[in-house]
């Protein structure tokens, strides 16, 4: 869609320099005694959500849904993008070997249906981390027959080879996580082409499309996902181009929500869309051909995943 069709919201006539927040992004973290069920078994388990690392404001609701998205591999990323709340700069620890029969056990115990498998950038592990996604998602199947398993993955660039073969890495462990089958392969652009250096130090817009795009090569069928948190400075057109390049490497599902800054060491916010904005923004993305699209203020990477 070209930008004639859309309205560029520019930071200048959009931005909102007060500390209180809107009231559309005001509500109610959940009921206290489902939040503290599902962390008191996350920690006899010695596992990480990505729920509570990112504090996500849906977590109450998605865990009275029975759905949750845990993090593999710890919580301390190799990267330090600006917008993003899990622990960085710091050494991460080596990955549990127990962590997929924990992730597996917890599944059980909460009863869960629908589960979203994340986690951190592991640019120091020889294989990205993407073994760890395949062992849990094996984990979950084994102990839970009938639990469904969504991937949200990095774009698995790094590693001690990275140097010299980039792309045949990164090949090789999309590959690896296809071949488990997840019901979902999930990978965020996070922003808009312009805004990526700022935003996703270490990530490139080119590399994420590229895992999206060979998803769908090695499997045609697999859905595949990527969302975007506005508020960093974009303009409506650059949401749209935005879309229409992930629909361009056969983008199936679409999550649109709004950037909230965690701290004063990350990047403050630029923007704060409306609810009528994200709604627009929505039927944009419906007509584009999204088969599933969640966009709004608070939605999240996996909000309502197990609708789609």
């Amino acid at each position: 869609m070209s930008s004639e069709n859309t309205s560029d919201f520019t930071a200048s006539n959009r931005r909102h320099d007060l500390v209180a927040l809107p009231e559309w992004l005001r509500r109610p973290i959940g009921n206290a005694s489902e939040l503290s069920t599902v962390q008191r078994i996350i920690k006899q388990q010695q596992i990480h959500t990505i729920c509570e690392e990112g504090r996500c404001p849906n977590r109450g609701e998605c865990y009275a849904s029975g759905t949750a998205t845990f993090l593999l591999m710890g919580p301390i990323c190799t990267r330090a993008c600006a917008f993003c709340q899990v622990d960085k700069g710091q050494a991460p620890m080596p990955p549990d070997p127990e962590e997929a029969q924990k992730v597996a056990e917890a599944v059980r115990l909460l009863g869960l249906r629908y589960v979203v498998l994340t986690s951190v950038a592991r640019d120091d592990l020889p294989d990205g981390g993407a073994g760890c996604f395949v062992a849990t998602i094996a984990a979950i199947r084994q102990a839970n027959p009938n639990t469904q398993v969504e991937v949200l993955t990095p774009d698995f660039w790094g590693g001690r080879e990275a140097e010299t073969l980039p792309e045949e890495l990164q090949a090789r462990r999309v590959a690896e996580v296809v071949a488990a089958k997840p019901a979902c392969y999930n990978h965020n652009i996070e922003t808009v082409s312009r805004l990526q250096g700022v935003v996703r130090r270490g990530a490139r817009y080119d590399r994420s499309l590229r895992v999206l795009q060979r998803v769908k090569q090695l499997d045609n069928r697999m859905p595949t996902k990527s969302g975007l948190m506005l508020g960093h400075g974009e303009t409506e057109a650059e949401v749209v181009q935005a879309l229409a390049d992930l629909r361009a490497v056969g983008c199936d599902r679409l999550t649109l929500g709004q950037y909230l800054r965690p701290s004063l060491a990350h990047l403050p916010v630029q923007t704060y869309w409306t609810p009528a904005e994200f709604n627009r923004l929505g039927a944009i993305a419906r007509s584009m051909g999204f088969s599933h699209v969640r966009s709004g203020p608070l939605v999240r990477s996996s909000y309502h995943a197990s609708e789609a």
